[in-house]
């Protein structure tokens, strides 16, 4: 390159340029030849090396090669060869401000070289990590993101240096009366970091969980856990990036203990209107004993109640003493009865048919069980069913579900008010 730099100069001053022209033109020329060498050997080391390694690499039975072709590994490696050329040729006869020029260039460029392919192998590194059965439980993209925020500030550092022609190791020294301004700087990185080995440690999140969060409005999903962010695939298909130390210092909703414990809960109550509770009486009996799920029940209780009623000396026909029946009573069971006989049902989770407190909007009743299914739509059917079939037997049993007046309550009172002012006017 100084040969052909001294011939350049040479070509010129046959020309009858001015020295310093002719020294400019020749320096420019072979600068950008020199650029233009570099970039063709990047280009010839990918074209042939990379592409030898990566068809070599395709044939082997393992997986880790793959990942460093995926993240382009070798592609950054391809720049070394450039980087030597500039660093070999850089000195120019008489010029010392290009070579200086030059010299720098080639040393940052192995620090960028250095820098990127750590940073790719860093991922490709993650990649393979999420093929083991322990990234399912333990992810490790936040320690990822720490090492490669660590290069890349390394990096850096070391092209400062270069830059200003100091040592690496006094900027390092100086950074100490930074601290506080480096500090605010990667607030996030450094509480992300922090609450992510928590996180990782305590078991508290990984990727596929379902959680809620109701103050950062997500609910979904998670489909990525990093140094910074946790991103919420929210069941409408909208993403939630939340911050990672929101999830160590506020509370959430991680649905993964039902997901894992193989029930989903169902907790709803109906509201009976408590006017239509009553004793039941033997024309009542006599139907519900028809139903199977009762018919043993009925007889087996009858039994017990008269039994104990005889103790007291209670005659049948005593309506104020003693025990009876009760058609609240009765429906209990057979709730309790029906949902033992589905198969939708866990009967060896939490099974309870219980009664609430009694408000001004009547007696709720409980069902609290587990499904088997823990798929949404399938439990939402599931659930469903359940309260169908509730609704539509409640008149069996001379039961009444509470609701507010409706319109339709109200245009049916109108009506009955007027045929009774109609008969009370045909029978003056």
């Amino acid at each position: 390159m100084k040969q052909f730099n001294i011939w350049l100069f040479d070509f010129f001053k046959e020309l009858n340029i001015l020295d310093h022209w002719a020294m400019t033109f020749s320096i420019t020329i072979s600068v950008i030849v020199l650029i233009l060498a570099a970039v063709a050997a990047q280009l010839l080391t990918r074209l042939i090396l990379v592409s030898l390694i990566h068809k070599l690499f395709q044939k082997t039975k393992t997986d880790w090669d793959d990942f460093l072709i995926d993240r382009k590994v070798f592609s950054a490696l391809a720049h070394i060869p450039s980087a030597f050329i500039i660093y070999a040729v850089y000195s120019f006869s008489g010029v010392e401000i290009v070579s200086t020029i030059l010299s720098v260039i080639a040393r940052v460029y192995f620090v960028f070289i250095f820098a990127m392919t750590a940073v790719r192998t860093a991922n490709a590194v993650n990649d393979m990590y999420q093929t083991t059965p322990y990234a399912a439980t333990r992810p490790i993209k936040g320690y990822i993101q720490l090492v490669q925020i660590l290069i890349i500030f390394v990096s850096l550092i070391f092209a400062i240096a270069i830059l200003i022609g100091k040592s690496p190791l006094g900027i390092f020294a100086g950074l100490g009366a930074m601290a506080a301004v480096l500090l605010l700087i990667f607030k996030d990185s450094i509480l992300g970091f922090v609450a992510s080995i928590q996180l990782s440690a305590n078991k508290m999140l990984k990727p596929g969980d379902w959680i809620e969060m109701p103050s950062h409005k997500a609910d979904g999903t998670v489909i990525d856990i990093s140094l910074t962010t946790v991103k919420v695939q929210n069941w409408d298909k909208t993403i939630t990036t939340i911050p990672t130390y929101a999830l160590v210092s506020e509370s959430f909703n991680n649905w993964a203990g039902m997901e894992e414990s193989g029930g989903r809960r169902i907790k709803r109550s109906i509201n009976i209107d408590m006017k239509s509770v009553r004793f039941a009486d033997p024309k009542l009996l006599e139907k519900l004993s028809h139903f199977y799920l009762l018919k043993d029940y009925i007889t087996n209780k009858q039994q017990e109640i008269k039994s104990f009623n005889e103790k007291l000396n209670v005659q049948d026909g005593d309506v104020y003493n003693g025990r009876r029946q009760t058609n609240l009573g009765i429906f209990r069971h057979y709730l309790e009865a029906y949902l033992r006989q589905n198969p939708n049902i866990h009967e060896e989770m939490t099974f309870l048919v219980r009664h609430l407190q009694p408000t001004e909007l009547g007696l709720p009743i409980e069902i609290y069980v587990f499904s088997k299914d823990q798929r949404w739509a399938n439990y939402e059917g599931i659930q469903a069913d359940i309260f169908d079939h509730v609704l539509a037997i409640l008149p069996e049993f001379d039961l009444r579900v509470y609701q507010n007046p409706s319109g339709h309550d109200v245009n049916e009172l109108g009506r009955n008010l007027a045929n009774l002012q109609k008969r009370t006017v045909v029978n003056n």
